[in-house]
């Protein structure tokens, strides 16, 4: 036989998620306003570039994955496009490449713009 509880305590409990959901939504509002005028809007991993337009497939991805460790220097932040944090979050579930943040940042590992110059001087020649 199945209870239910009484109506009070589940708007408490209801009132109480919804409070907790605000809170997280405000806080999480705040650190990334900061990141977005700290950090230039490209992806720290794959380097794509975000526009006005795009601005909203990028993300901040809290180094040491504490969501509440949110530094004034920004220091444990990097901005993320939504594939890349995903992966990232992917690989710290399944324990892959777990490092210390110092270990682990080394920035960008692709350049897109590494053959430019073997390019340009081509068309030089």
């Amino acid at each position: 036989m199945i209870t239910k509880k009484p109506r009070s305590s589940a708007n408490k409990l209801d009132n109480i998620v919804a409070e907790a959901q605000k809170n997280r939504a405000k806080r999480e509002q705040g650190y990334r306003d900061k990141a977005l005028r700290m950090y230039p809007w490209v992806c720290g991993r794959c380097t794509r570039e975000f526009t006005q337009a795009t601005v909203h497939e990028l993300t901040v991805h809290h180094r040491d994955h504490n969501h509440d460790n949110n530094p004034a220097d920004g220091s444990n932040w990097e901005l993320l496009c939504l594939y890349c944090h995903d992966n990232e979050h992917a690989r710290f579930m399944t324990g892959e490449g777990i490092t210390s943040v110092s270990e682990e940042d080394h920035g960008a590992t692709h350049n897109p713009f590494a053959v430019l110059a073997e390019l340009v001087k081509s068309k030089k020649d």
